[in-house]
């Protein structure tokens, strides 16, 4: 299982931070800002926030059930509230748009450069008969991806925004991914998808994808296994072939 033989298939599925583009350390930063200041500041008591908490209770999780994972995980419950509530609401999704608007802010002022392996295999896909989509449980995949110059990559493309809008659940399970496979037109049995994070991984291997490949940008190539991945890579650039087959 190890080489990827690109003819063999009809559809890619790109999660996008982490995998297309390297904003998965802007949310790192935001999401790190947003909980070492709560915690210290609104629950003192409990353990402060450290970088493995971003791998084990958030990356990859839609925005709110990112914040719901990480509070329960210090024992701590807050109300839902709205999409609509205030950055400053003390409120699930309250917390979760300060978080937006911390990473809007980082996006903002340094911009967000594509990874060039990725860049490279994108290229040698372009040139082959195979459907390309992007699937992200972040609200900004559109920014990232129009900031990054690889909107005209895509096709089809499934963000947070349009699964809260199509009621689709997010990952771990499978129903993004379906759903991009979907308005690709591409059987799930005939398609990859490309991921970084666990949930992601899993979502793949829960919706039975013809291949999962895991790019390890700081999981670990032995926790994306265990995910599901079938392929585990550092960068996409060692998918890409002089001619355009598989990797070994």
């Amino acid at each position: 299982m190890g080489a990827v033989e690109w003819s063999d298939w009809d559809g890619v599925l790109f999660d996008l931070d982490g995998v297309l583009t390297p904003t998965a350390e802007v949310h790192r930063r935001a999401w790190h800002e947003l909980f070492a200041r709560c915690l210290a500041e609104q629950w003192p008591d409990a353990a402060p926030y450290t970088e493995d908490d971003y791998f084990a209770h958030i990356d990859g999780l839609p925005r709110y059930d990112g914040v719901r994972r990480m509070l329960a995980s210090r024992d701590i419950t807050l109300p839902d509230g709205s999409p609509d509530d205030s950055p400053q609401a003390e409120t699930v999704c309250g917390l979760g748009n300060r978080k937006n608007a911390l990473f809007s802010q980082v996006l903002a002022d340094d911009g967000v450069q594509p990874y060039p392996g990725s860049v490279q295999l994108l290229d040698q896909l372009a040139d082959l008969p195979i459907a390309l989509a992007v699937v992200s449980s972040s609200r900004n995949a559109r920014a990232v991806l129009e900031a990054a110059g690889l909107t005209s990559r895509f096709t089809v493309v499934v963000d947070g925004q349009v699964a809260a809008e199509q009621g689709l659940a997010g990952k771990p399970a499978p129903d993004t991914f379906v759903a991009a496979a979907g308005q690709l037109d591409v059987p799930v049995a005939r398609s990859i998808v490309v991921e970084d994070a666990i949930s992601g991984v899993q979502a793949g291997r829960a919706g039975s994808f013809g291949r999962v490949i895991g790019v390890d940008r700081g999981v670990g190539h032995e926790a994306l296994t265990r995910a599901g991945a079938d392929v585990v890579v550092s960068d996409l650039v060692e998918l890409v072939t002089a001619h355009g087959g598989g990797a070994r």
